[in-house]
Parts: C-alpha cells; sequence; structure tokens
C-alpha cells in the first residue's frame, strides 16, 4: 500500500467517530478517523502505510455493527469545480 488513509464504506447509520477509531485503534496510530455525516462511508488515516495495509486486510468484507463494511485505500480527493483550470471550447 503507498497511502495511509483509507476509505471505508458500508458503514450503518449508527456508526460515529469514536466507533470508527475504537475499531480501527488496534492496528496502529491513528491520525483521524471521521464519518460523512448522512453518508454511509468515512475514512481512517494511519500514521504509516504499512499500520494502514494491515488494518485493510483485517477488516475488509468484515461485519461491523451488523453491515459488511468495505475497507480500502482512499483514492486522492477531487479538486473542485473552482478550482479547476478552465478550458475553452470551441
Amino acid at each position: 500500500m503507498t497511502g495511509s488513509k483509507l476509505f471505508v464504506g458500508g458503514l450503518a447509520p449508527a456508526v460515529t467517530n469514536e466507533k470508527l477509531y475504537e475499531l480501527f485503534a488496534s492496528f496502529g496510530d491513528i491520525v483521524n478517523a471521521s464519518v460523512i455525516p448522512g453518508k454511509n462511508f468515512g475514512f481512517v488515516e494511519f500514521a504509516s502505510p504499512a499500520e494502514a495495509g494491515l488494518a485493510r486486510e483485517n477488516l475488509d468484507n468484515t461485519d461491523f455493527m451488523g453491515r459488511i463494511i468495505h475497507v480500502d485505500e482512499a483514492r486522492p480527493a477531487r479538486q473542485a469545480k473552482s478550482e479547476r483550470p478552465r478550458t475553452r471550447r470551441f
């Protein structure tokens, strides 16, 4: 794994930042764990890619609070439309 940030999908509505943190804490030092409000996914960032890889291997496709979660390396954030370079179409 090249990055230290994980995408966690399929979360139950009752999952909080704290519960997500607790689930991943045994795999290493967590920099941040956050659930996106109103969505069924979140992100967990580890101090190192090795720790993130270990968590991914052990938690992907497992049951957490009654739902099967999917854990994968997070993709880089997309640029907002206002930040994208303008191109002209002819």
